[in-house]
């Protein structure tokens, strides 16, 4: 099955404990599953995970409730964390 690319937005800490503001993800066309692709990162960027934790996950704009969700080529997949400040 040929493959395709998520790519993967890192913002706030979760940017600063990968040390990038994006990944690109190679997924099969049939997708894969949010959580998948988080057990990855957490694989990938060992102090990304304590950040992962606590955040948020967006699909192409929008927020997912669960993470079972399929990404599939061309999506766009993003984690926020929680922000601070005023």
């Amino acid at each position: 099955m040929p493959e395709g690319r998520v790519t993967v937005l890192l913002f706030g800490p979760a940017r600063e404990a990968a040390g990038r503001t994006s990944v690109v993800w190679e997924v099969p066309a049939g997708g894969l599953r949010a959580e998948e692709v988080v057990a990855g990162l957490r694989a990938r960027y060992p102090r990304l995970g304590p950040t992962l934790d606590s955040s948020r996950y967006v699909r192409n704009g929008r927020y997912l409730s669960t993470l079972t969700t399929r990404l599939r080529p061309g999506d766009e997949f993003a984690v926020h964390p929680p922000y601070g400040g005023g």
